[in-house]
């Protein structure tokens, strides 16, 4: 398992594009309560990637869907994320306006947004479960599946640390260069997407990587 899945999940997941709306839901928190707000956060973004690596492929056979054509649809998937990031947009943010109407309101209350919609689904969704699915299906040894899941804890210690020190990145970068950085990370995302869906190209019509031609 190479560092390619790392650096994706990171350009997907990509913690300072959420710092923004983290300090927006939690200005009426106390430090005890945004802290229990940030592990909550970054414990689900564990679990996310941590399930979709080890139960992602048998739920595609369960369902009788080809990694070929999962892999064209993912692919697709990453590059409308890494289209939304170059418009300085978070890759996962496709909450809803009720989602986030109920977030504002249990906000106000006190109660938590961690799980949603800050882990799901600013930080991770769709894209990112497609994304570990593919590379799960890579992973040749449970060495390998296990560096994929570790990937995860590493993925979940870096949404911590960004959450944990919102208010000094958002002071330091500014809205530009948080902006700067997830266009940066977008076009890196959109190479990697059309290297994902030309694999997937390739499984599923063998004769555009040139194979059976003698």
């Amino acid at each position: 398992m190479d560092f390619k899945a790392l650096i994706t999940l990171l350009a997907i997941v990509n913690p300072l594009a959420c710092v923004p709306f983290f300090i927006h839901y939690t200005q009426g928190f106390g430090p005890a309560q945004r802290r229990r707000t940030v592990w909550i956060a970054s414990v689900t973004v564990f679990i996310v990637i941590a399930a979709s690596a080890l139960l992602g492929l048998q739920i595609l056979s369960f369902f009788g869907i080809s990694l070929g054509g999962f892999q064209v649809g993912g692919g697709m998937l990453l590059l409308t994320a890494a289209l939304s990031m170059l418009n300085a947009q978070p890759a996962e943010a496709r909450a809803t306006v009720g989602e986030m109407q109920d977030a504002e309101s249990r906000s106000a209350v006190g109660a938590s947004i961690a799980v949603v919609p800050l882990a799901i689904p600013l930080l991770t969704g769709p894209a990112t479960m497609s994304t570990v699915v593919i590379y799960a299906d890579k992973a040749r040894t449970l060495l390998q599946l296990s560096v994929l899941v570790g990937y995860g804890l590493v993925i979940a210690v870096a949404t911590a640390l960004c959450l944990s020190l919102a208010g000094p990145i958002a002071r330091f970068l500014g809205q530009t260069g948080i902006n700067v950085m997830t266009r940066l990370m977008g076009l890196i995302l959109a190479a990697l997407a059309v290297e994902v869906m030309a694999d997937g190209l390739v499984s599923l019509f063998p004769l555009l990587g040139g194979r059976g031609v003698r």
